[in-house]
């Protein structure tokens, strides 16, 4: 069949919908057909699973003349999904498809909620299309004989690329795919991308180096969404803000948009907010009982489910999410989102904002909630970046050892492998193109013998070598324990919530149980909770009258505030002080800025704004980068040791994302600081590891390092190991390697993610690179500033406090300040 009459085909598969394939769509299909790989650039809710599934089908047609006849074709392709969600959507629509299409095909769903049962049926007999997740990839990689599951394989499509990309999830996909295209030379690779900025990059990494330029092609969706923006603006501005206190006295601004809505989606940046916002909306608005649902990541799988379900067939009024539903799933009947606080990202905003509206041609409706009155600026840079396209990118992982060793004991666990063989595919990653051959021979002498380090204990040699080279795992409870532990999510160990009864309700960190005693309650999945007892993993409760005072908080870092919405920050912040602004949140912004102007000083893009000044707690000096959390929280720790090397002093540190306080006993002497070039890029990284404490953090981070290289190993089923034992079991690896093995890959990654994830250098080195282009502007404010309110809060957060609550003591001080 010619390739006209496939996209006719296609076409009218189409027009008995009532739809009509878009141009992009059509683009894409003959791409494929034509043979090539590629990544397929669409805005959220413009049909790019149709893009991608229908050419999957056509060329099977095109093969096969008696397609409508063929069962048990093997797998032919494989969908991969970032979320679970996501892959419920995904098999209604590929089912539907295949079926309308005449093709005998079965899809499946393989992911960690399916059940032992339908793994096992699979297995017998693989369905044509499977759904499945990176790690699930990984786990098939681990069964034996697994080559004959692929040996029909045509096609990996990557969905949501952009949301794996700059994760350790992203290279399980890299491996993957290269352990694919080693068994099926011509396999077909494609990837599903909606909001990233840097797309080419985004690209090489899905495809790797063994796909020759000609044989790619990049498809644009030249659609441009429509999304509108709404900003709920508070009653009254604060001038001395400080994070998340106005959030829940803007309440009442949502149950309108709720109320007048079909369906509306409340996001919030975690589940902790998302517990916590649930439970004030019920309580403000009764009637809402039976209308509205939490959904989070922590809870069981059959209420998710449940959840998804009820917002399909239109009977939930609204959902509390966090973003465990910002991707990709089809809620036609959703009309109106909201965003609770900042989302940091302008990417992160546009994909919530596409849960509504989301089909082609519709426009999608969100509305921005402040939660302290800085934010407003925020909306109006949100706004003003999503006109210009101005995305993040996402930054590929490179060279992540643990990942890789991982991997390699998988592959050993099923088939085995010859190490020659297997470096020429790992080099043709994007993220193992470097490995030399002195690397890739210290990591098989690690799997076999445990490293110089290890090689006097018998269980780090996990892997053998056969007398024909092949590198293979022969101890069964060795497999048997790797098996349990692929994966590169690392979390708290979990503990399951169950109702005495036995029904399941979620899962939850182990650390928040262990602070509660029997009798305690606390608010979880939207229900008041009372511990009834522990037994084991096991935290078993029942549903309580009384009103919960303690709500979950998941350990996690906080979202800090991206490098395309910090330089729009910056601008806005000056375009609010000119008070000419028609945007309603520069107006309404407009009395706090002009109270910063008038007791210090508003920095515009040229400047960079420092604030010194003297109260009862000691000397004070504050700096406003405007770069994010992370970034401001190693930009402190560096000059507090410059300026350390001045003049001995000692300092306290709190950071937001707007800037950073250095707190002394003694005058810091910022003034002299600045004459020696405290802010030079030069020797940056040697200062950086100097300013901080570059081992601790290391330690820390080698604690994920080493639950996914397999160093430690978490326990069985219901005889997990304690928190305290795998964190002291890491610890004593750091140090064995720290001591006697300084160039441990391992050890290396660990010291290198610090840099380059936790204190963003690069993203750093350009801040200081600005602000050495820029005037430095000292004030000496006699009082806290506007700017300067929040980052006092947030100090005062961390320290210890008398029993005044923090609320009042923080009113107290705003109303002093208000007086003068």
């Amino acid at each position: 069949m010619r390739k006209t009459e496939l996209i006719q085909l296609g076409t009218d598969w189409f027009n008995q919908r009532d739809w009509e394939p878009l141009d992009f769509q059509v683009e894409t299909w003959e791409a494929y057909l034509a043979g090539y790989h590629g990544i397929l650039n669409a805005p959220t809710g413009s049909g790019k699973t149709y893009a991608l599934l229908m050419p999957i089908v056509l060329q099977f047609i095109n093969k096969h003349k008696d397609y409508r006849e063929r069962t048990n074709n093997g797998l032919q392709a494989i969908w991969i999904a970032p979320i679970r969600a996501l892959t419920k959507e995904i098999e209604s629509a590929a089912t539907q498809l295949c079926l309308e299409m005449g093709l005998q095909w079965q899809v499946g769903v393989r992911t960690g909620d399916t059940t032992a049962s339908q793994r096992e049926k699979q297995l017998k007999q693989m369905p044509e299309i499977l759904i499945t997740t990176p790690e699930s990839l990984h786990v098939l990689l681990a069964r034996k004989k697994y080559v004959r599951m692929f040996k029909k394989l045509q096609s990996v499509v990557v969905d949501e690329w952009h949301e794996l990309l700059g994760t350790k999830r992203a290279v399980q996909v890299e491996l993957a795919l290269s352990r694919y295209k080693g068994i099926r030379p011509k396999l077909q690779v494609w990837g599903i991308s909606a909001t990233i900025g840097n797309l080419e990059e985004a690209m090489e990494v899905l495809l790797g180096s063994d796909v020759e330029k000609g044989q790619h092609k990049m498809v644009f969706a030249d659609i441009k969404k429509e999304i509108e923006v709404t900003t709920l603006l508070p009653d009254e501005i604060e001038k001395y803000p400080w994070a998340g206190h106005m959030g829940l006295r803007m309440l009442p601004h949502i149950l309108p948009i709720i109320k007048r809505s079909k369906t509306t989606l409340v996001f919030t940046n975690t589940r902790a907010m998302a517990e916590i916002w649930y439970q004030n909306l019920l309580k403000a608005e009764p009637d809402l009982a039976g209308q509205i649902a939490l959904h989070h990541g922590s809870i069981d799988k059959n209420l998710r489910n449940w959840v998804e379900t009820e917002l399909h067939s239109e009977r939930m009024k609204a959902v509390v999410c966090t973003s465990s539903l910002d991707l990709g799933v089809d809620f036609r009947p959703v009309e109106s989102v909201v965003q609770v606080g900042s989302p940091k990202g302008v990417a992160r905003f546009v994909q919530r904002a596409g849960r509504s509206g989301h089909q082609p041609g519709a426009t999608s409706r969100i509305y921005f909630l402040p939660t302290n009155s800085l934010e407003l600026i925020e909306a109006s840079a949100l706004r003003k970046a999503m006109q210009e396209g101005n995305l993040e990118n996402r930054f590929p992982h490179i060279r992540s050892f643990d990942v890789l060793v991982q991997y390699m004991c998988t592959l050993a666990v099923s088939d085995g492998f010859f190490p020659e063989e297997l470096y020429r595919e790992v080099q043709s990653t994007f993220c193992y193109n470097s490995v030399s051959p002195e690397e890739w021979g210290w990591l098989l002498d690690f799997i076999t013998t445990g490293g110089s380090s290890l090689q006097g204990y018998d269980e780090y040699r996990k892997v053998a070598i056969q007398d024909s080279g092949l590198y293979q795992v022969t101890n069964r409870r060795v497999a048997q324990r790797h098996r349990m532990s692929i994966g590169t999510i690392v979390s708290e160990p979990i503990m399951h919530i169950n109702f005495v009864s036995g029904k399941r309700l979620g899962s939850i960190e182990e650390y928040f149980i262990s602070r509660l005693n029997p009798g305690d309650i606390f608010g979880y999945a939207g229900r008041s909770l009372e511990l009834v007892r522990v037994s084991g993993m096991t935290a078993q409760v029942r549903v309580s009258k009384k009103r919960a005072t303690k709500i979950p908080s998941w350990r996690g870092a906080r979202m800090p505030l991206s490098s395309q919405l910090s330089a729009m920050l910056r601008f806005k912040i000056n375009e609010a002080l000119r008070g000419d602004s028609d945007e309603p949140e520069l107006k309404t912004i407009y009395p706090l800025i002009a109270k910063q102007q008038e007791l210090s000083h508003v920095p515009s893009e040229s400047e960079f704004l420092i604030e010194k000044m003297q109260t009862e707690e000691g000397h004070h000096v504050f700096m406003y980068t405007f770069e994010g959390r992370l970034v401001n929280e190693g930009m402190a720790s560096l000059v507090a040791y410059r300026i350390s090397l001045l003049q001995p002093i000692t300092v306290t540190i709190a950071m937001n994302d707007y800037g950073f306080e250095l707190l002394s006993d003694q005058e810091i002497p910022i003034e002299t600081a600045i004459d020696s070039d405290i802010f030079t890029a030069d020797h940056l990284h040697d200062d950086i590891l100097a300013s901080i404490n570059a081992a601790e953090m290391a330690r820390r981070q080698f604690r994920d390092i080493a639950n996914i290289s397999g160093l430690i190993f978490k326990g069985f089923p219901g005889k997990w190991k304690k928190d305290r034992h795998l964190q002291s079991s890491s610890q004593l690896f750091f140090e064995v390697f720290n001591d006697y093995e300084p160039t441990n890959l391992l050890l290396r990654q660990a010291f290198e993610e610090v840099t380059e994830f936790q204190l963003e250098e690069n993203r750093m080195r350009e801040a200081m690179n600005r602000i050495n282009e820029q005037e430095i502007i000292l004030t000496y404010p006699e009082k806290f500033t506007p700017f300067s309110f929040p980052l006092f809060v947030d100090r005062l957060r961390e320290s210890t406090m008398t029993s005044e609550k923090l609320e009042d003591r923080i009113r107290k001080m705003k109303l002093e300040l208000e007086k003068d």
